[in-house]
């Protein structure tokens, strides 16, 4: 009985030595919601590149402000995300390194067709000063992602306080495609990614009952980058892993395929790696 419980012992730890290194190396990176809810994840990157690097991406998906704290705590290996000034905040307190600019999209916002404010084609100050005049229901991310933090920056350009406190701001603390349905249901605005938009106006067969009221700003560019997590910061950051995610999103191939990833015939990113 003995000599079958080692035998039988012996065999699980080849099957699970067999296991482990048929799982191959695996990558943990926390990323934005637009790259997700797009498909752009899902769809292309992640199985690409475990096809052409042997390279098992696990993700998650949050705000900006969340994958760069899952960074600071050690729990990802490199992030993809779309906040340059808190990223650059990041790397001069040494959690976050090499960072490189991969692709771009830009903001919009979005409201009902019927524009009850009167928005359309106005510039973005503009735009914010006559929805705050009107009291025009305008839905927040209010979760500290990248677009909440462009928000936040674009009311203090525009020289006016948050307006956290008054009942026509509502801070909905969701993911962008809830955040816009949220807008949706309220017959009134928010801010997104064009990416994201055109992922909700696909599910809406090309028809979404939020249009595009403003856009074409310079302010509104919105920048894409990948940062590795730093092993001085984090002793057990995968960096060679990040190293070869951040080389092959800046590949010539995956730009054109970045550039050539489209719903409704419209591109979503705009592929920027420096050549």
């Amino acid at each position: 009985m003995k000599r079958v419980c080692m035998t039988l012992l012996s065999f699980a730890l080849v099957l699970a030595l067999a296991i482990a290194a048929q799982a191959g190396p695996v990558l943990k990176m926390a990323t934005t919601t637009s790259t997700d809810n797009t498909g752009l994840l899902g769809e292309y990157i992640v199985p690409q590149f475990k096809k052409d690097t042997g390279i098992e991406i696990q993700y998650v998906a949050k705000g900006t402000g969340a994958a760069l704290k899952m960074a600071e705590d050690c729990n990802v290996d490199v992030v993809l995300v779309h906040a340059p000034a808190a990223e650059k905040a990041y790397v001069d307190k040494g959690v976050l390194m090499d960072r490189t600019e991969v692709m771009y999209n830009d903001f919009v916002i979005i409201g009902p067709e019927s524009d009850p404010a009167g928005i359309k084609g106005m510039s973005v100050t503009d735009a914010l000063k006559t929805i705050a005049a009107k009291k025009a229901p305008f839905i927040s991310r209010g979760d500290n992602s990248g677009t909440h933090k462009k928000e936040l920056a674009l009311w203090k350009s525009a020289e006016m306080p948050v307006p956290d406190k008054e009942s026509w701001y509502v801070s909905g603390g969701q993911k962008m495609i809830a955040t816009i349905i949220m807008a949706e249901e309220k017959n009134g605005y928010t801010m997104t990614d064009r990416g994201t938009y055109i992922k909700y106006a696909d599910t809406k067969g090309g028809n979404p009952a939020l249009k595009v009221m403003v856009e074409g700003d310079k302010v509104l560019f919105n920048q894409y980058s990948v940062l590795a997590v730093n092993p001085a910061h984090c002793k057990d950051a995968q960096y060679d892993l990040a190293k070869k995610f951040t080389a092959w999103m800046a590949s010539p191939e995956v730009q054109k395929a970045i550039g050539d990833f489209k719903l409704l015939g419209k591109q979503l990113f705009i592929p920027n790696a420096k050549k």
